[in-house]
């Protein structure tokens, strides 16, 4: 087996992990799966004497992003954690079904692109003991890992919803 087969394989079983901990609102195995290297606050030298702006120019250590369907870009640690942490204390049911699986990686950064197929529920109705209605969403993510001493980690979270056609839209012709 080659390396990049082996990478490749390995930035899958990460990617799989962060769903599974978001599925089980594991939220320490959530935060594990997450780059700890956010830059140091601007001004203050970096350990190699470059600042700031140098370490954004090159790409070595950036601080990790996230954008879920419908929020704006939440950059660093403590703000896409807080985005995770606010998601499943909200959430009370979250099922993904992944789909259409691609991983590529370029020597210490992957990519990895699929179909999220959701399936949620939020709190019980109002004196009801069962699990509010369950509902259906279709998404598409990008997530960019970075190899690290500890394994694969995440450096950026994309998703955007999937607008789906609707039945009166299918038999409408577009303009000429």
């Amino acid at each position: 087996m080659t390396g990049a087969r082996t990478d490749a394989q390995q930035v899958e079983l990460a990617n799989t992990a962060f769903y599974e901990a978001l599925e089980r609102g594991d939220f320490d195995e959530l935060s594990d799966l997450w780059m700890d290297g956010d830059p140091a606050p601007e001004g203050d030298p970096d350990t190699d004497g470059r600042d700031d702006e140098d370490i954004a120019d090159d790409g070595d250590e950036a601080a990790i992003s996230c954008v879920h369907p419908g929020w704006p870009v939440l950059t660093g640690r403590g703000e896409v954690l807080r985005s995770y942490a606010l998601i499943m204390a909200n959430t009370e049911y979250i099922q993904f079904f992944l789909t259409d699986v691609h991983v590529g990686v370029a020597g210490d950064t992957a990519l990895v692109t699929c179909t999220e197929n959701i399936l949620s529920g939020g709190p019980p109705p109002e004196g009801g003991g069962e699990l509010g209605p369950l509902v259906g969403q279709l998404v598409v993510a990008t997530n960019v890992f970075r190899r690290t001493e500890d394994g694969w980690k995440l450096w950026s979270h994309h998703a955007s919803p999937v607008l789906a056609e609707t039945d009166d839209e299918e038999g409408e012709e577009s303009p000429s």
